[in-house]
């Protein structure tokens, strides 16, 4: 088998399929689906993902989708994209914005929006995969392409691993994957070690003892002990972690009462929290349920707090001899486009992919904010007032070069294992 080297052969065939990739990319914009429900997100990809001549699985974890395509002996490379949208109202003003609305288990009715750029994920491996699959003389491998459900809940992946994906497809020697962010479009960012952080979201259940708002001394007020608890948990990063430990505590939501004269018998607060490592996530939780406990037996509550997680991402830590191969990879083929990206706080459930066959990772990003916005907004110190965040209402990729970038990123990043260069280093 002759291999091409580099990305350009197999890029070559983009501008041929770039038009139905933006159409295909708008029309999934404006059909998002809640994790676990996205049913004609994962149809849609199985049926172009067959067509291309791919093994595909589907239904797992629910929703999740996998394409294999062997083409010779060498390296099993998985890629995988998010599928996912989010309960947000869009408010870009686009002609394909979201107007979808859907019911929640309680008979709420929730907005859907892809605010988070998956439906750009999604789109950018199916055009990596259609490539791949019509330039089979440029690389020499195993492909696998794996479409997850419900990563902003934090239990895709693990549906997935729970649902046999182990058994179900060939163990990868290195698993990638990417996210859009709010960098200007065309920019390709790794990093070697700690990327992503940890998340656990927490609800804390505080007991008092009711009564009449002008009898306070027969009762014990839970609202006096959230707040209590609010104040002392600011002090957790603040005064028990060094300053070079990065970690957040975010105290999201507090709920007591319904009534200015009535004391509640409890109250609510739910919290967040994101670190890097496994010590100081210990550390952090130990220190809430500490602090928690301590002020409920200081405010003589008849009973125990009740601390539950509610939700917890893994920390994405990218194996450093991964993201050196992609740095350069990504520098050798983006020139000046390509850089170090810094650490993040938002999280992700990825991991649990690779950490299940026990293989090598690495995570990247790439921009998808207006270039020319993006600098006017450096120029202007205005970045934080004028470029979208994800999860935002107005989170909106420009279409190109967005695109473009996240195929050849995905391009360019599985070809440093099954291309013809890499081909050579592995003998």
């Amino acid at each position: 088998m002759t291999i091409s080297s580099g990305a350009d052969e197999v890029l070559g065939g983009l501008d041929g399929i770039r038009a139905d990739l933006e159409d295909f990319y708008r029309d999934l914009h404006a059909h998002p689906e809640l994790g676990l429900a996205e049913r004609r997100t994962a149809s849609r990809v199985a049926e172009r993902l067959r067509d291309w001549g791919y093994r595909v699985t589907d239904g797992i974890g629910t929703t999740g989708v996998v394409g294999v395509l062997a083409n010779g002996d060498g390296p099993t490379v998985l890629l995988r994209a998010d599928m996912d949208a989010l309960p947000v109202r869009e408010d870009t003003g686009l002609p394909y914005a979201s107007t979808v609305t859907t019911t929640n288990a309680d008979g709420v009715e929730l907005p859907v929006m892809h605010a988070c750029g998956h439906d750009t994920h999604v789109t950018c491996m199916l055009g990596f995969a259609r490539l791949m699959a019509a330039s089979p003389q440029a690389w020499q491998g195993t492909l696998t392409v794996l479409f997850q459900p419900s990563e902003e809940n934090g239990d895709g992946a693990d549906a997935m691993v729970d649902d046999g994906l182990a058994d179900r497809i060939p163990r990868p020697d290195v698993a990638l994957a990417q996210h859009v962010l709010p960098y200007p479009a065309g920019y390709v960012g790794v990093r070697s070690g700690s990327f992503l952080s940890a998340a656990d979201s927490l609800r804390i259940t505080l007991y008092g003892r009711g009564g009449h708002g002008s009898m306070p001394q027969f009762a014990v007020d839970p609202v006096v002990l959230a707040a209590l608890c609010v104040v002392r948990l600011q002090t957790v990063v603040s005064r028990e972690l060094a300053a070079t430990t990065p970690a957040v505590l975010t105290v999201g939501s507090i709920q007591a009462g319904a009534s200015p004269n009535v004391i509640p018998d409890s109250a609510v607060i739910l919290l967040n929290v994101r670190t890097y490592d496994e010590t100081t996530r210990s550390q952090v939780l130990d220190a809430i349920e500490r602090c928690v406990r301590a002020e409920s037996t200081a405010s003589n509550a008849p009973k125990e707090p009740r601390i539950e997680r509610i939700t917890s991402f893994p920390a994405t830590v990218n194996d450093a001899d991964v993201a050196e191969r992609l740095a350069k990879a990504f520098t050798a083929h983006f020139g000046d486009d390509a850089g170090t990206i810094e650490l993040q706080t938002a999280s992700e459930d990825f991991s649990s992919i690779p950490r299940a066959f026990d293989a090598p990772f690495a995570y990247w990003g790439f921009g998808g904010a207006d270039p020319e916005k993006y600098a006017d907004a450096v120029s202007n110190n205005t970045v934080a007032e004028d470029i979208p965040v994800n999860h935002s209402p107005h989170f909106a990729p420009v279409t190109q070069p967005t695109l473009d970038t996240g195929v050849a990123a995905l391009t360019v990043a599985a070809l440093a294992w099954l291309g013809a260069d890499a081909a050579e280093k592995q003998g």
